[in-house]
């Protein structure tokens, strides 16, 4: 898979394209007024593994909670989420946000885009430029009669011009839609015609389950063109979650540096002589008690003495049931039987055993 190669700007200590690692955003779901509950919510995403996090800033007041996060010590990159009023741009990169994001149509005139400019120019920030099908112009919603693939990405390509003539190009694009097939096409052109890195997401996805496939879909199918930078996976449910998924959709696609436990297991069917859909949740379980689900490791639960070892043979581990027993296999190597109660025991051993 040929990654496209994007300009790198940087987010306090995190880089975004070229060679940088894909990073995984989020956005807190707390009343950015609210210090102590922002704070923790930014310390679990970051324990989870996310890169960035986004907070949505709509008054100078919240603007203030930067700073205090940062005398809290928070060091993970922090997105000001801005909307309309350009004072609240400035006031967040003056406070100690890593990067600010706004919609350049909606802050006003050239000028005032222009003070946002200088403001992120003298501390050292990218604007992330935000468009979703939402927020189109109604020039170009006109034009096209939707928020089509073709009108976000031309929306987006407009705004990125504003910052251009003003001489600023530490940008960073996002187009998102609530339809995949929109989100993928208007990010196929920008990824054609901008040397931008591409943050990827699809917006207002809904609620658990819906929203885990069609980002899977969108953000997924992206990736493996080689486009995409930056991703996050939005969910109407704890922001914790989107981490997860998130580090999921990397997983499959190989592209973590770090992402944890591959677990892989068969569908089942009737060769299968061991009840394995409750083995595999207790495994899940089990291995996330001790804490070794951040072993960059790929581990097959397969139903089939036959040929589990066989098609799982790319795992550094696994099991392979049958009649009341079971098979421990390393790399499609069989190394030894056991009972079918011993199986998950003799499984976690050797996963402690891994380096």
């Amino acid at each position: 898979m040929q990654r496209r190669k994007s300009k790198v700007i940087t987010v306090g200590s995190v880089a975004i394209g070229g060679n940088s690692p894909i990073s995984i955003q989020s956005m807190t779901n707390t009343d950015t007024h609210d210090v102590e509950a922002t704070l923790d919510q930014i310390n679990s995403l970051a324990s989870l593994g996310c890169d960035i996090v986004r907070l949505a800033v709509p008054d100078i007041d919240a603007a203030r909670t930067f700073r205090e996060l940062k005398s809290a010590g928070v060091k993970i990159p922090l997105v000001a989420d801005i909307h309309f009023d350009y004072k609240i741009a400035i006031e967040s990169a003056k406070l100690g946000a890593d990067k600010i994001r706004i919609n350049p149509g909606n802050i006003g005139s050239r000028d005032r885009v222009r003070e946002v400019v200088a403001a992120c120019r003298e501390y050292g920030l990218p604007i992330r430029i935000g468009v979703n099908s939402g927020s189109l112009e109604k020039n170009i919603l006109e034009k096209y009669g939707a928020p089509t693939a073709e009108a976000l990405a031309e929306s987006a390509l407009y705004h990125a011009s504003l910052l251009e003539e003003l001489d600023f190009t530490d940008i960073a694009l996002s187009v998102k839609a609530s339809d995949v097939r929109s989100m993928i096409g208007a990010n196929r052109i920008l990824a054609e015609k901008t040397p931008y890195p591409i943050h990827l997401g699809v917006t207002e996805a809904g609620a658990r389950e819906r929203a885990i496939v069609k980002s899977s879909v969108g953000i997924g199918t992206l990736l493996a063109e080689g486009i995409g930078d930056t991703v996050r996976v939005s969910l109407t449910d704890d922001p914790t979650e989107e981490i997860i998924i998130a580090k999921h959709i990397l997983n499959s696609l190989g592209l973590s540096e770090n992402g944890g436990m591959d677990i892989v297991s068969c569908p089942t069917c009737g060769r299968t002589k061991i009840d394995l859909i409750p083995l595999v949740k207790e495994f899940e379980k089990r291995a996330k008690e001790e804490g070794l689900l951040e072993k960059n490791i790929k581990v097959a639960l397969m139903g089939c003495v036959v040929n589990g070892p066989g098609e799982a043979r790319e795992a550094d581990v696994g099991i392979a049931g049958g009649n009341g027993e079971g098979l421990i296999f390393k790399k499609g190597q069989i190394i030894r039987k056991c009972k079918e109660e011993e199986l998950i025991d003799e499984l976690i051993r050797e996963i402690k055993a891994l380096p």
